[in-house]
């Protein structure tokens, strides 16, 4: 789940219903943001004004884009009906979500980032609707409600308990939490074993004690038998068939 893309719809909510009213960045760059503790800031608010295009009809209100444009109501009071929370929600689309939202989930999770995406490019869903769906995704997330109905595998995996293996460089993933090897947030055991499977190199895993900012622990994934070191803390998970005629 892609913090940066979540903060930034968190961040359109409220400047779409801000008490000055609906407020556009006029300068929507992505240099124009920050992260602070976690959160997505504006750098500069110079560029932002709560003035919406005036109209006499509805064919005054096309709000265009270099690649698409958007027919728009004119409202009874003369003003081009969310053209502000609009222009702001294309513009994370294009800016933001286009590039990170596609592969920043586990692939069951991907649909429901895909129908974002396409909902906010075409712009069926305002800020309230796009919110609402990151929320659902997130729930799902840190929940783990989209493993069910999955074949169980850490049956394939023998368990060391008080043990971890030596930290070191290994084999590299995409996207990996670590440059030095294979390091990716999991819901728990059962999840790293799909994972570890799914990975010609993987023989073995740990459940690690950092947390991501969802609180999903990282798995780290290892290609060999490294040493092991004593930790009371700690579980080794080795394949089975990797195990097969080692001495543990």
């Amino acid at each position: 789940m892609n913090l940066i893309c979540l903060s930034l719809v968190k961040l359109l909510f409220y400047l779409a219903h801000s008490p000055l009213g609906s407020i556009v960045l006029l300068d929507f760059q992505p240099r124009q943001f920050v992260m602070v503790d976690g959160n997505l800031k504006v750098t500069d608010m110079d560029d932002a004004s709560t003035e919406e295009l005036s109209c006499k009809e509805d064919k005054d209100c096309t709000l265009d884009f270099p690649t698409k444009s958007f027919p728009l109501k004119c409202s009874a009071l003369g003003k081009c009906e969310g053209i502000n929370e609009k222009k702001n929600l294309f513009n994370a689309y294009r800016y933001f979500f286009t590039y990170l939202l596609p592969h920043s989930a586990p692939p069951a999770l991907r649909p429901f980032l895909s129908d974002i995406l396409n909902a906010t490019g075409d712009l069926r869903y305002g800020i309230n609707e796009t919110l609402k769906a990151f929320e659902k995704v997130l729930h799902l997330y840190k929940s783990g409600l989209y493993l069910q109905k999955r074949p169980l595998l850490l049956k394939d995996y023998i368990s060391l308990k008080g043990f971890r293996t030596v930290e070191g460089e290994d084999y590299k993933c995409w996207p990996s939490y670590s440059h030095l090897g294979c390091l990716l947030s999991v819901h728990g055991a059962e999840e790293a074993a799909a994972i570890c499977n799914s990975q010609a190199q993987c023989q073995s895993f740990i459940i690690t004690q950092q947390r991501t900012w969802t609180g999903r622990p990282l798995a780290s994934f290892q290609s060999s038998l490294t040493d092991l070191i004593p930790d009371a803390n700690a579980v080794v998970y080795i394949k089975r068939s990797a195990s097969s005629g080692k001495r543990l």
